[in-house]
């Protein structure tokens, strides 16, 4: 019999008897089923559902799929969700998001959205409000942050496979910045309840300076020493350059009608920016040269050299370092538009000069400073909008890759892990943050209040939108789940030397300041000799400093090679002058960033993991020691001390892995190996699928920088 379930009018329920407990508790199954789905998938403010498809299969294996999960793809306007239909078995040494699930992926992290049809044999990039001609059977997501993601649509029906396949697409080419999810979130504090506002958006953190004011560059000035340096504002409402913040510093004897006359001669009117102070009275300045040049920027290359790129930056950093601690000259590195050479250098030769830079806080005022503030283009150079593959360019990420060889080389000077580092990287594609999301501060300021229009705010309310810098880790991570940035083998800040009952510091002298340095002579090209080839493998600067390991023997060492070669000589302070060992042997490609995605590259129970679990469960235990010496009450050895009001293994410590106290049972976590604390569950699936989008750039398929404007930066 056909059987009509509802009336469209006033939804009477026309069933035969023998139907009607089937009925009711189909009805109160399907009830459990939504509550279930709806505390499993939770929407954040302005995050919509776009489309979604049932019974997909998340490849995990690449043999046989027994792995393999079965569940809901669901595109959201942030987002791109798996929802398992089964839960997998929880993993306690896991690094869990706030903002992202396990299986969830933001759109802005996607780099190609492929679709498969392997009866037909058939395969297509897609993009958006493209057509797509067959059914997929796969969707494969090429992700930003080198996850490879496969999902085979089996049972599920093929037009909700092909309408998943072409949102997810769609969502994640943007074509204009405000579409970007980021908007929507952080527009919610005009339209909910204060109170809920106030305790999920937490304002920015004081240990971390973003420098948009001038107490901010005052208390550098006055921390590096720089008596010479003012704050100046004349660029106060970006009236003088739109790329540079508002609030610089400037030579103090300069005035700022001077400063407004000499903009002109630069690209964009972006003035010569400060930097950083040496103790011995040398400055380190960044600027456009003032002689126009049709070198360009981005060339066309057949193989890109990725470790020799993170080589030549470190060379060319030593070498300014040189020129400013021991030749105490004042040093300005040119470039072009002054907003991408120029901040990789510049924050390289901060960090081996100011031990400040290598604690948390103090790298991140670093990078808020060089990079944010000084307008590198991170809209264009991460490719937010798909608008230009030639802007793109992982130059951030090859800073972040110059400092790890830092890390690599001198675990003991850093305050921050290789983790931190990997989850600022992973941060650039969350687009909740204003850190990453825009090319300079005024570009920032200009369409969050044009967004803030748009949104009709109340009259007398804040006109533009708060988006909150990536340091405010509480958005992305709990409290335990932060302890992953400590280095346990940090050595702080040390004391101040003692020789002969004296105690030794540093005594500025004034210095005459250089108008600029350029370090490359006539015979040097490319930053090498005559001789040895552009970016040579076998010769390195380190083998230049020792002629026992060079071909030519009798070579006569210059100021330089003398002091790089009586420094790596010497004992070296943790908290003082650090420089990077340069041989080929040193340079090491970052495992944990590059092959963290690949189940076949991770080690089991082994890895340098193993030796951080160890000592994080060492400084834990001696910070529990120095809590019950603090407290301890006895007049006397011989006396009982009381017991400690504070429980320090009660609260949240410092390391994640904790020491265990006398009243508990040690215990090891659940999933640990050399990925940790990532997971390569669900990524690079199978062999057909070789190769992350690093290779691209790898084998050159993208414009990279060319060696002759880096060692030209000088």
């Amino acid at each position: 019999h056909r059987l009509s379930i509802f009336d469209r009018q006033p939804f009477r329920l026309y069933i035969f008897p023998k139907y009607y407990y089937i009925f009711v508790i189909a009805n109160k199954l399907c009830k459990v089923f939504f509550f279930f789905y709806c505390m499993q998938h939770v929407l954040f403010p302005g995050e919509i559902v776009v489309n979604e498809v049932n019974f997909v299969r998340k490849c995990i294996n690449n043999e046989n799929g027994h792995d393999d999960l079965w569940g809901k793809l669901i595109c959201t306007n942030f987002k791109v969700s798996f929802i398992p239909q089964e839960d997998p078995p929880k993993q306690n040494a896991h690094l869990s998001h706030l903002l992202l699930a396990e299986h969830d992926v933001a759109l802005t992290c996607l780099d190609q959205v492929v679709t498969v049809n392997d009866a037909k044999g058939k395969k297509k990039v897609l993009g958006s409000n493209q057509k797509l001609k067959f059914n997929p059977t796969e969707l494969i997501l090429y992700c930003k942050d080198l996850r490879i993601i496969r999902f085979c649509f089996d049972e599920a029906g093929p037009e909700s496979a092909k309408k998943v396949c072409l949102a997810i697409a769609h969502y994640a080419h943007p074509a204009d910045l405000h579409l970007l999810f980021g908007f929507e979130y952080q527009g919610r504090r005009y339209h909910e309840p204060a109170a809920e506002i106030n305790e999920s958006m937490p304002r920015m953190s004081p240990q971390t300076p973003v420098y948009d004011c001038p107490s901010d560059w005052d208390r550098e000035i006055k921390r590096t020493g720089a008596t010479e340096w003012r704050v100046c504002s004349i660029n106060e409402r970006y009236n003088v350059s739109q790329s540079l913040p508002e609030y610089i510093v400037v030579p103090a004897s300069l005035a700022d009608q001077d400063l407004r006359q000499f903009a002109n001669c630069y690209s964009d009117n972006r003035i010569p920016l400060w930097c950083w102070n040496h103790p011995n009275g040398s400055a380190l300045v960044r600027m456009y040269p003032f002689e126009e040049s049709e070198e360009r920027w981005f060339s066309c290359i057949e193989n890109s050299r990725w470790l020799e790129y993170v080589r030549a930056f470190l060379k060319q950093s030593a070498e300014i370092v040189f020129l400013m601690e021991v030749k105490s000259v004042s040093v300005v590195i040119t470039e072009e538009e002054d907003r991408d050479l120029n901040c990789a250098v510049s924050s390289l030769v901060q960090l081996m000069l100011d031990p400040h830079y290598r604690s948390l806080s103090g790298f991140q005022s670093l990078v808020q400073k060089e990079w944010v503030m000084a307008g590198h283009r991170f809209l264009d150079r991460c490719n937010h909008l798909k608008r230009n593959d030639k802007e793109e360019c992982p130059l951030f990420l090859l800073f972040l890759d110059c400092v790890w060889q830092m890390i690599n080389q001198y675990p003991a000077a850093f305050e921050f892990t290789e983790t931190y580092l990997t989850v600022l990287s992973d941060s650039m594609w969350i687009p909740v943050h204003g850190t990453f999301l825009f090319n300079s501060c005024l570009q920032r300021t200009q369409h969050l209040t044009e967004f803030a229009k748009t949104k009709a705010i109340p009259p007398g309310e804040d006109q533009s939108v708060y988006f909150p810098p990536v340091w405010e880790w509480s958005q992305q991570f709990s409290a335990k789940e932060q302890t992953l940035f400590n280095n346990p083998m940090y050595v702080g800040k040390s004391v101040a030397r003692v020789q002969n009952g004296e105690v030794k510091t540093f005594k500025r002298t004034k210095k005459a300041y250089s108008a600029s340095v350029k370090g490359s002579p006539a015979s040097v090209v490319n930053g090498l000799r005559d001789g040895e080839g552009t970016l040579s493998r076998r010769v390195s600067f380190m083998s230049e400093l020792k002629p026992e390991f060079s071909s030519v023997k009798d070579v006569v060492e210059s100021p330089s090679e003398r002091f790089f070669r009586d420094w790596f000589s010497r004992p070296f302070d943790q908290q003082g002058l650090l420089l990077p060992l340069l041989l080929p042997s040193h340079i090491a490609v970052w495992k944990l960033f590059f092959l963290r995605w690949v189940p076949e590259a991770c080690i089991p129970k082994g890895g340098t993991v193993t030796a951080y679990h160890k000592l994080c469960q060492l400084v834990d235990e001696i910070e529990m020691l120095q809590c019950q010496l603090k407290h301890y009450k006895g007049p006397s050895p011989c006396i009982t001390p009381e017991p400690s009001p504070c429980k320090p293994h009660s609260v949240q410590r410092r390391m994640y892995f904790n020491a265990c106290s006398a009243d508990e049972s040690p215990s090891l976590p659940d999933f640990l190996t050399s990925s940790f604390p990532f997971t390569p569950v669900g990524n690079l699936c199978r062999r057909s699928t070789l190769g992350t989008p690093i290779t691209k750039f790898l084998n050159g398929a993208k414009i990279w920088l060319s060696t002759e404007t880096l060692n030209d930066t000088v």
